[in-house]
């Protein structure tokens, strides 16, 4: 009678220790950037480009956006080859090539609680992605820097990602380029 008992016991035990082992190696990323692209829900687009402009218009901001491709590998390699950047059989440096085909300007509106993250220089933790509110990044964007941040390079220059339902922004994410 003993006997099922502790065996009964023993299984329960292993399979409860099951979620606890997985845990451990499925743990949160703790490196210092965002997982970038962000993940689009249903009805959301992701856009790569460059912020011209972020400016107040009423209750909200609207964004003036250059999008552009972040391409990576042999898709990069070609392309920089197609576009004359690079001889053929030379590589791309760091592995990516930014196509910006047009300078046209995409407009979309960001209402101030909108997620917004950029790349600010940690000292001896390196580049962070910090978040920020969408005011701080207007004025960022403006030339002003209201609140002293080690920005890491020139945000008006580096590439973001646009999280976009319809017309609206919901994220904005810096990207790291080398």
């Amino acid at each position: 009678m003993k006997r099922p008992v502790v065996l009964a016991t023993m299984v329960a035990v292993a399979v409860a220790a099951i979620p606890a082992a997985t845990a451990s190696t499925a743990a949160p990323r703790t490196d210092a950037f965002a997982r970038l692209p962000p993940a689009a829900a249903a009805g959301e687009l992701v856009f790569y480009g460059h912020i011209r402009s972020l400016t107040r218009k009423g209750s909200r901001y609207e964004l003036r956006f250059d999008p552009a491709w972040l391409l990576e590998g042999v898709t990069a390699e070609r392309a920089a080859v197609d576009d004359k950047v690079l001889a053929p059989g030379e590589p791309v440096p760091n592995d990516n090539y930014t196509r910006d085909e047009s300078h046209k300007l995409l407009t979309f509106l960001v209402p101030p609680g909108a997620r917004v993250t950029v790349l600010t220089n940690g000292g001896t933790k390196g580049i962070a992605s910090t978040p920020i509110g969408v005011a701080e990044l207007a004025q960022i964007v403006a030339g002003r820097n209201p609140k002293h941040r080690a920005l890491f390079g020139r945000v008006v220059g580096f590439g973001f990602w646009a999280r976009v339902a319809t017309d609206t922004v919901r994220s904005l994410d810096e990207q790291y380029h080398p």
